[in-house]
């Protein structure tokens, strides 16, 4: 089954090139299935990366997904065109104004790490999105900075700064082979990191609400289950493009800024030789998963998500 993106949108020209199932939402209309709605609050600067990236992993199940692309209200996008902007997203003022609900919710991360969370100029607005989440979306999935900041909303989970960045990629522990979540997962998976803050083992081991499924000894916690809300925090990129983090390093290194070649990343460690993906089947196998998960559980009738 496919995913159903306006054709005008970049990510449907991207995905059928790569032979992703797409369909557009007048075709999609024709068909006597109740598809999940999925979306995508997009917190990024790189709108249509961020897009390309999400879409793609969500769209490669069996199951017919309507995607929504989200936007905080006031916060003015600097990185991407007002029109797209304007033709692809709506406000989460619009969205809650409708009263309409979600199967799932996936909440972006933003490169606004070394803030505390209540100096983001949108924090207000987005904590009411996370209460919104609980009567109006079935499940919810946190991604990098995302995920750290509902992990703090709902328990108190603070994030820590780091020394240095966490940067490359990363092997990770499959702690919970049972988890519905971690289906077909390896015993060791590895995934890209980017990021300059993280959360501690033994602040998770505080709060009883939250099982810790991936980790790694070096760049600690990646996926947290929060079982209550049906709820995903994952704090590094199974999302990411091959070129992703080497894009990264790229711009760092033009801007005069002191970075790290990306661990575990180029070949033999050299940044002009292009990085294979080791962790693509990992991050369809997650998304699917999620995907699966709420397919079981959710209702059939919209209009009671919440109610459960």
């Amino acid at each position: 089954m496919p995913i159903t993106l306006n054709e005008n949108l970049p990510a449907y020209r991207i995905l059928s090139k790569e032979g992703v199932m797409v369909m557009s939402p007048g075709r999609a209309a024709t068909q006597d299935i109740r598809p999940l709605r999925i979306g995508l609050l997009n917190l990024m600067p790189k709108k249509i990366q961020t897009e390309n990236q999400f879409a793609r992993v969500i769209g490669a199940t069996p199951l017919q997904i309507d995607f929504q692309l989200i936007r905080m209200s006031d916060h003015e996008s600097r990185n991407t065109a007002a029109d797209h902007m304007e033709s692809f997203y709506r406000s989460f003022r619009e969205v809650e104004a409708t009263g309409e609900k979600f199967d799932g919710l996936v909440i972006t991360g933003a490169p606004i790490e070394h803030l505390d969370f209540d100096q983001v100029t949108y924090w207000d607005e987005l904590a009411r999105v996370f209460e919104w989440t609980r009567t109006h979306v079935h499940s919810t999935f946190g991604v990098c900075w995302g995920g750290m900041a509902m992990a703090w909303h709902f328990h108190g989970l603070p994030k820590h700064i780091l020394d240095r960045k966490a940067f490359g990629c990363f092997s990770h522990q499959n702690l919970d082979p049972a988890s519905h979540y971690l289906r077909g997962f390896s015993d060791e998976v590895m995934v890209p990191v980017s990021r300059w803050t993280e959360v501690r083992q033994e602040d998770v081991d505080a709060r009883p609400a939250l099982t810790t499924l991936l980790s790694s000894p070096e760049v600690g916690p990646c996926l947290l289950a929060d079982a209550e809300r049906r709820g995903l925090y994952v704090f590094n990129h199974f999302e990411y493009d091959n070129t992703t983090l080497k894009d990264e390093y790229d711009r760092d290194i033009e801007a005069g800024k002191p970075v790290d070649v990306p661990l575990n990343y180029f070949p033999e460690n050299d940044p002009s030789r292009l990085p294979p993906n080791r962790w693509r089947s990992h991050a369809h196998l997650l998304y699917g998963n999620w995907i699966n998960e709420i397919y079981q559980t959710t209702v059939y009738d919209m209009s009671r998500i919440g109610e459960e």
